[in-house]
C-alpha cells in the first residue's frame, strides 16, 4: 500500500537517525543533494546534519563501492569514506543526511559496509524511483559525456534487448534494475528500514517534501539552487559530444585533456551559458523502446510490492506509458551527424591550439594561444556550432514543411 505523494504524513524517522539515500541516478538527486547542501545551516537549526562539506560527496561512496571515477579524473581512495563515516558519527543525536547516486552500485558487501558503518540499526535506506522511459535518454547522454561512442537508438538496443555483456551494460542494470536494487538493499537492511520514492513528474515539490517529512523539517526548507540545475544535454549538443568522442579516440591524448576540455570545459560551458531555443530537438525515445521501458518498469513495480517496503508515491507509474508516445519518432541522428562531426573538429583543434595536449604524443607547433583559458576556447567553439545548428534546423524544418 503506497502512502499518496501529497501528503507524506507518518514519515518521521526517529531521532539520530542516519537517513542514506542511494539514488539511483537520474531521479532527482541533483536538486536534493543541492538543497541538503544550500540549506546546511537552516538544517543545523532543526537537528538535522548534512554530512560531508561538499554538495555530493561522490568519492567516498565510489571508495566504498569499489567504483572508479570519471574520465580523466583521480582515483576515490578510502580516507574519503572514512572522512565521511567520522562526520556521521560526530553528528551524535542529530538526525543525519547522506546521499550519493552512486551508493546504488553497492554489490552485497558494499551494502554491508555501508549501513554497518554509517550507523547499523540507525540506518533507513531511501530508494528514489522514475519510470525507465524517463531514465534512458538522459542515462545516455550522461554516458556521452564520459566518452560513449554509441548512437542511442543502437545503445537502446543493446541495453534493452541484449544480455549486458559490456561493463557499461553491467553498470546500468546494477543502477536501474529497479526491482533488483530495492530487493539487494532490503535483504541487508531489512523492510522496515527502507523506503521507496516513486517520484511525481506533476509534482516538483513532491520528492523534497517527502525528505522534509522524514527529517522532521518544516514544509518549503529544502530548495535546490536554481545555478545548480543539472539540465540534460539536447540532441544537437550530445551528438557533438558523442562526434568528439570519436575524434578523442584517434588522437594520442590522455584522459585527463578530455575531462579538462570535455567534461569540464565544453559541456560545463553550454550547460551554464548556453540556453536552448524551445524548437532545438530532444533525445527522443522511439515508441518500441518505451514500450520495451515499460515492460521493465511493470515487473519492477510487482518485484517492489512483494517486498513489502514502505512505498510512497504511484509504483505503477514505473510500468506506465508515456502520454505522449504516439508522437515520439526516431532521433534525427545521421542529418546532425555532419555538422557535429565539425564541430567536434573544431573542439580537437582548439585543443591543439591551446598546447595542453600531451606534449610528447601530440607535437604542436603554434604554442601563441597556450594562455588562453579552455573554457574562453570552448566559448568560441560553441558559438560557431550553435550557428551551425541553427541552419540545420531551419533546412530540416524546410524538408519537412
Amino acid at each position: 500500500m503506497s502512502e499518496h505523494a501529497s501528503a507524506p504524513h507518518g514519515l518521521l524517522l526517529p531521532a539520530a537517525a542516519r537517513l542514506v539515500h542511494i539514488g539511483p541516478h537520474k531521479t532527482g538527486t541533483t536538486a536534493l543533494q543541492s538543497a541538503f547542501h544550500v540549506g546546511r545551516e537552516q538544517l543545523a537549526e532543526h537537528g538535522v546534519t548534512y554530512a560531508g562539506n561538499e554538495q555530493h560527496v561522490v568519492r567516498a561512496a565510489l571508495a566504498v563501492t569499489g567504483q572508479p571515477h570519471m574520465l580523466g579524473e583521480g582515483e576515490p581512495q578510502q580516507r574519503h569514506w572514512e572522512r565521511l563515516v567520522a562526520d556521521v558519527k560526530a553528528a551524535g543525536d542529530n538526525r543525519v543526511a547522506v546521499t550519493s547516486e552512486f551508493y546504488s552500485e553497492a554489490d552485497d558487501d558494499a551494502v554491508r559496509r555501508v549501513i554497518e558503518e554509517l550507523g547499523g540499526p540507525l540506518v533507513h535506506i531511501v530508494v528514489t524511483l522514475r519510470p525507465l522511459a524517463k531514465i534512458v535518454p538522459s542515462q545516455w547522454q550522461q554516458w556521452v559525456q564520459n566518452g560513449l561512442r554509441e548512437p542511442y537508438e543502437k545503445w537502446l538496443d543493446s541495453t534493452l534487448n541484449q544480455p549486458p555483456k559490456t561493463r557499461q551494460r553491467r553498470k546500468f542494470w546494477q543502477r536501474h534494475d529497479h526491482g533488483q536494487l530495492v530487493e539487494r538493499w532490503t535483504a541487508i537492511a531489512g523492510k522496515d528500514n527502507l523506503t521507496v520514492v516513486v517520484v511525481d513528474e506533476n509534482d516538483g515539490r513532491m520528492l523534497l517534501r517527502t525528505f522534509e517529512a522524514m527529517l522532521g523539517l518544516p514544509d518549503g526548507l529544502l530548495a535546490p539552487e536554481k545555478a545548480q540545475a543539472n539540465r540534460s544535454l539536447t540532441l544537437a549538443e550530445t551528438e557533438i559530444v558523442r562526434q568528439f568522442n570519436k575524434e578523442f579516440r584517434r588522437q594520442p591524448w590522455s584522459d585527463r585533456v578530455y575531462a579538462r576540455y570535455l567534461r569540464r570545459g565544453a559541456v560545463m560551458q553550454m550547460k551554464a551559458a548556453r540556453l536552448p531555443a524551445p524548437d532545438e530537438p530532444k533525445i527522443v525515445t522511439p515508441p518500441w523502446a518505451l514500450k520495451r521501458a515499460a515492460e521493465i518498469g511493470a515487473e519492477s513495480a510487482s518485484q517492489i510490492q512483494a517486498l513489502g517496503a514502505r512505498i510512497v508515491g504511484d509504483i505503477d507509474s514505473l510500468g506506465a506509458l508515456p502520454p505522449d508516445r504516439a508522437e515520439a519518432t526516431a532521433a534525427p541522428e545521421l542529418a546532425l551527424e555532419p555538422a557535429a562531426e565539425a564541430a567536434a573538429e573544431a573542439v580537437v583543434g582548439a585543443i591543439m591550439a591551446s598546447g595542453d595536449a600531451d606534449p610528447e604524443a601530440q607535437p604542436i607547433e603554434d604554442r601563441r594561444v597556450r594562455h588562453v583559458p579552455s573554457t574562453a576556447l570552448m566559448s568560441v567553439v560553441l558559438r560557431r556550432v550553435a550557428r551551425r545548428f541553427r541552419k540545420l534546423r531551419r533546412a530540416l524544418l524546410r524538408r519537412s514543411a
